[in-house]
């Protein structure tokens, strides 16, 4: 049913000026619209939806995620742009933040301004 249906992903936002050139400028969004309550982006068809909260509290995981050809040149792409990667005790990455899963992906996590946890995966081919 909702199968050809253009799909909507939501994020929450505190600090919307912050998170505006964070998806606009630094991971090159195209932004549609923003009001008072939600800034609106579209990306590779999808439309994503920042909505203006009072607070938040991020999820402990990726709330949003890209596939990517080549993940290493991704992260450094947006290591210049000044993004970190994030680093976990419990996974074994590379010296760029890239965990290879048992599975042969690669996968990689950054935060937002607000701290929203998304990340890059490159699939085995």
């Amino acid at each position: 049913m909702l199968f050809d249906k253009e799909l909507k992903a939501y994020i929450p936002t505190t600090k919307p000026k912050e998170a505006k050139a964070f998806y606009k400028d630094l991971l090159g969004l195209m932004l549609l619209s923003e009001d008072e309550n939600a800034l609106e982006f579209r990306a590779s068809g999808i439309l994503l939806r920042l909505m203006i909260v009072q607070e938040l509290e991020p999820q402990p995981f990726a709330v949003l995620g890209w596939r990517v050809k080549d993940i290493s040149d991704m992260t450094k792409s947006l290591v210049v742009k000044g993004i970190s990667f994030e680093r976990y005790e419990v996974l074994k990455q590379d010296d760029q933040g890239i965990w290879k899963s048992p599975g042969g992906s690669k996968v990689a996590w950054f935060k937002d301004p607000d701290g929203n946890i998304l990340s890059l995966t490159e699939n085995q081919v």
